[in-house]
C-alpha cells in the first residue's frame, strides 16, 4: 500500500495536487488542517486492492481443522468531524467524512466476513458425515453451511466480484459528494463574485453546456468589468473556433466533396449553394453534380432542377460500384459536389454509406451538415455517428431558425470540427456565407428573444452546476484554450 501525503496551502490545491499524482480514481483517506494549511493522506485507485485481496487470499488457503470460535468483523472508528476549508469556503465535513468512513467500514466489515465464511466452510467440511443419497436429496440445504448475514448479499460471487461491488459503491458515493461540494462551492461564488453568476447564466441561456459554462466561467479575469468579462468569453469561444481564412481553400483547391448528415438538415439546397459559387469561379464546365438520394420522393429531381438552372449535368448513383463509374467518367472535372440520402444517427445504413464513399477509389471529403436548431446532446450524436471514417470539415444550417446558437458552436468547438460555412435562409446562393468566428461568438449572446421562459434563476444555477464535477474530466474540455 502507497499511501502519499499532499501538502498546500488550501483544499482545492491540495486536491489538484492529488488530481494529477494519482489520477481522478484517487481515493482520499483522510484530510485535516495544519498550520500550513491543510494536510491530506492519498492512495491510487489500484492500490485499494491491497487493502482486501492479500487478506482474503491468505485465508483461503488451506489450514488444518481446528475449533475456533468465529471471527468478529473489526471496524475502525470514524473520524471524529472536523471543520475543513473548501476553495475559499468554511464548510462543515461531518457529513463527508462520515460517509468515507462508512464506505472504509464497509471494506473492512466485507473482509472480516470473507474470513468468518471461509473458515465456516472448512470447519464445515471437515465435521460433515457421509449420508445417503437419498438424505442429501431430501434436505440440500443441511449441506450448505451456514452464511453470515453480510456474505448473504454477495452470495455465489468470487471474491474479486465483492472486491470490484464494493469499489464501485465508493465510487458512487464519492461522484455524490463532489456533486454536493461543487453546488456547495458555487452558491459561495455566487455570493462572494457575482459577476461569475452572471457569466454563467448569459452562457447558459446562450445554449452552451453547464461543464464548458463553468470552465470558462471558472478562468475569468480577477474582478473584471461586466463588459470586459464579456469580451474575455468572446474571444474565448472565437480563439476555439476553427474556420476557413477565405473561400479559396475550398473553390481554388477543388476536388471531391460529399455533404452528409441526417434527414431534413438542408443537404441538397446547400449543395446547390456550394454548386452555385463553384460556377461563378470557374464555370459550368468545371462542375459536376452526384446524387446518391434515391430514397426521397423527388430528392433527384429537385437537384436537378438546381443544376438545369446552373447549367450543371446531374449524375444519379444507387451503390458503390455506380459511385465509382461516375466519378471516373468525371475525372476531369474541377470540382465534384456529392448530394448522399439523408439518415438518422442511429441508422445501420450510416455505416454503409460511409463505406461507399470510402470504396469509391477517390479521395472523398465529406462535410457534415449541422442542425442549429438541434440540441446540443442530438448534435454530439450526430457527429460521432458521421465522424468514424473522418470529417473534413462542417456547415451549420438553419441559422436563421435558431433561438440560440451556443449548442452548435459547444458541439463544434468540443469536437474539434473545422467550420466551413453557416447558412441562414433558403435562397441560393445567397444565404450561404463564410464562417466568421468572431461574428458567431458575439451572436451567439444576441439571440435570447423568446427564451426567458427556458433561463435559469439564481436559486438554480448550484443544481446545474454540481453534476458537471465529472464533466470537467472529459478530454474536449481540457483541450479548450483559455489564455
Amino acid at each position: 500500500m502507497n499511501v502519499k501525503k499532499f501538502i498546500a496551502g488550501s483544499s482545492r490545491d491540495a486536491w489538484r495536487q492529488v488530481r494529477e499524482a494519482l489520477g481522478p480514481d484517487a481515493v482520499i483517506l483522510s484530510n485535516r488542517n495544519i498550520d500550513d494549511g491543510v494536510e491530506i493522506l492519498a492512495m491510487a485507485n489500484e492500490d485499494m486492492s491491497s487493502l482486501v485481496v492479500p487478506a482474503m487470499a491468505k485465508d483461503a488457503m488451506p489450514r488444518p481443522a481446528v475449533r475456533r470460535p468465529p471471527a468478529q468483523p473489526v471496524q475502525p472508528q470514524a473520524a471524529a468531524p472536523r471543520r475543513v476549508e473548501h476553495q475559499g469556503l468554511g464548510v462543515e465535513s461531518n457529513a463527508i467524512e462520515h460517509s468515507a468512513a462508512q464506505a472504509e467500514a464497509r471494506v473492512w466489515r466485507t473482509r472480516n466476513a470473507a474470513r468468518a465464511s471461509a473458515k465456516e466452510q472448512q470447519e464445515g467440511a471437515q465435521q460433515q458425515r457421509p449420508a445417503s443419497a437419498a438424505s442429501a436429496a431430501a434436505s440440500p440445504s443441511a449441506q450448505r453451511p451456514k452464511q453470515s448475514p453480510i456474505m448473504a448479499e454477495f452470495d455465489g460471487k468470487d471474491y474479486d466480484e465483492i472486491l470490484s461491488d464494493v469499489m464501485t459503491e465508493i465510487r458512487s458515493m464519492r461522484g455524490v459528494l463532489e456533486t454536493q461540494l461543487a453546488e456547495i462551492s458555487w452558491g459561495g461564488t455566487q455570493k462572494r463574485e457575482p459577476a461569475k453568476a452572471a457569466i454563467m447564466r448569459e452562457m447558459l441561456a446562450a445554449g452552451f453546456s453547464a461543464s464548458l459554462s463553468r470552465l470558462i466561467t471558472e478562468n475569468l479575469p480577477q474582478n473584471p468589468k461586466s463588459q470586459d468579462a464579456m469580451f474575455w468569453v468572446k474571444s474565448v469561444l472565437a480563439k476555439n473556433l476553427m474556420t476557413m481564412a477565405n473561400e479559396n481553400e475550398l473553390l481554388e483547391e477543388g476536388g471531391v466533396y460529399a455533404l452528409v448528415g441526417p434527414t431534413g438538415v438542408g443537404k441538397t439546397t446547400t449543395t446547390a449553394k456550394l454548386a452555385a459559387r463553384c460556377v461563378m469561379r470557374h464555370g459550368p464546365g468545371k462542375l459536376a453534380l452526384i446524387t446518391t438520394d434515391g430514397y426521397r420522393i423527388g430528392g433527384y429531381e429537385q437537384l436537378r432542377i438546381y443544376g438545369k438552372i446552373l447549367g450543371v449535368m446531374v449524375h444519379s448513383v444507387k451503390d458503390e460500384a455506380d459511385l465509382r463509374i461516375a466519378l471516373d467518367e468525371l475525372r476531369g472535372k474541377h470540382t465534384v459536389l456529392i448530394d448522399t440520402a439523408g439518415m438518422g444517427q442511429r441508422d445501420q445504413m450510416v455505416a454503409e454509406q460511409a463505406a461507399m464513399l470510402s470504396g469509391a477509389g477517390t479521395e472523398i471529403k465529406r462535410l457534415l451538415c449541422l442542425n442549429a436548431t438541434a440540441t446540443g446532446g442530438t448534435l454530439n450524436e450526430v457527429v460521432s455517428a458521421y465522424s468514424v471514417d473522418g470529417l473534413a470539415g462542417c456547415i451549420i444550417t438553419k441559422l436563421d431558425e435558431a433561438a440560440t446558437i451556443g449548442n452548435v458552436l459547444d458541439v463544434v468547438i468540443r469536437q474539434k470540427l473545422n467550420l466551413y460555412y453557416v447558412a441562414n435562409g433558403q435562397r441560393v446562393p445567397e444565404d450561404l456565407h463564410v464562417a466568421n468566428k468572431l461574428y458567431l461568438a458575439d451572436r451567439a449572446f444576441k439571440l435570447k428573444r423568446e427564451t426567458a421562459p427556458f433561463e435559469f434563476q439564481d436559486a438554480e444555477l448550484p443544481v446545474v452546476v454540481g453534476p458537471t464535477a465529472t464533466a470537467m474530466n472529459d478530454k474536449s474540455l481540457r483541450e479548450v484554450i483559455l489564455g
